[in-house]
């Protein structure tokens, strides 16, 4: 796919259709891009999300009697539904996404792992579930790609059950100054070239950068979730600032 003439993140009324055919073009090679660019950590930050959704796996807990719902927004190839899984085994876990591609690249995953989860095709911003339907939502690395972060953080908290978590994991600037120059040495140069031996698409991996440069701060995060319906909002900084995994609490009916 050729880079947009205005540089490499598209206008906000081409984004949608700019991130279907960027994550179409690299969804089989998508996890060796992830771990080889996370030095191999990705895994440990989803391990830190999920633990933070707070599940209560106790025989006697509230959901003795049925499974927890938990849902996976932008779930991509499936590694954060795959983790809630690990952590608490009789949830449900529904993934949805707007690639189709990558879909199957999770279900293909899951099918090895021997898992049950449901996959959806479906934006971020018009999720395709009822109201307070989740005991939980998790996502990760998928604000950045949409158009519209409060109404996506607004659609989470509205199939989310009062009193239930988020956990969203996302790529941060780091604010230390040295390490800062040389991640940005390391995000904006290497990996684009690394990007484009490994998946064929230097775009992709162009836009990752980009994409953070225009991205909210870990703290504007916490003021667009207190006002889209969640309360409690923490986050925790991880890799030296590279990434934070911000929690936040649905707020009562």
């Amino acid at each position: 796919m050729n880079k947009s003439n205005d540089g490499p993140l598209p206008p906000p009324e081409h984004k949608v259709a700019f991130v279907r055919q960027l994550f179409t073009d690299v969804a089989e090679r998508y996890d060796l891009m992830n771990r080889i660019m996370a030095l191999g950590r990705d895994q440990s930050w989803r391990r830190y999300a999920v633990s933070q959704l707070g599940l209560d796996p106790s025989p006697g807990g509230q959901h003795a009697n049925s499974p927890l719902q938990v849902l996976d927004v932008a779930s991509g190839t499936g590694d954060l539904a795959l983790e809630v899984l690990r952590q608490q085994p009789l949830a449900k876990v529904t993934g949805v996404d707007l690639v189709p591609d990558m879909l199957l690249v999770a279900q293909a995953k899951g099918s090895r792992a021997g898992a049950h989860l449901p996959l959806t095709a479906g934006d971020a911003l018009r999720l395709p579930f009822p109201d307070m339907n989740f005991d939980g939502v998790v996502t990760g690395f998928a604000l950045r790609n949409v158009a519209d972060i409060p109404a996506a953080f607004a659609e989470m908290a509205r199939v989310t059950r009062p009193g239930a978590r988020v956990a969203c994991l996302e790529f941060a600037r780091p604010q230390l100054p040295v390490f800062r120059q040389l991640f940005h040495l390391y995000f904006y140069y290497i990996v684009p070239v690394i990007g484009l031996l490994l998946t064929g698409s230097r775009t992709a991996y162009t836009y990752l950068p980009h994409s953070l440069t225009a991205f909210l701060t870990p703290d504007q995060i916490v003021d667009v979730m207190q006002n889209t319906g969640w309360q409690e909002v923490r986050y925790r900084r991880l890799m030296m600032g590279t990434v934070a995994v911000h929690v936040g609490v649905r707020v009562a009916a």
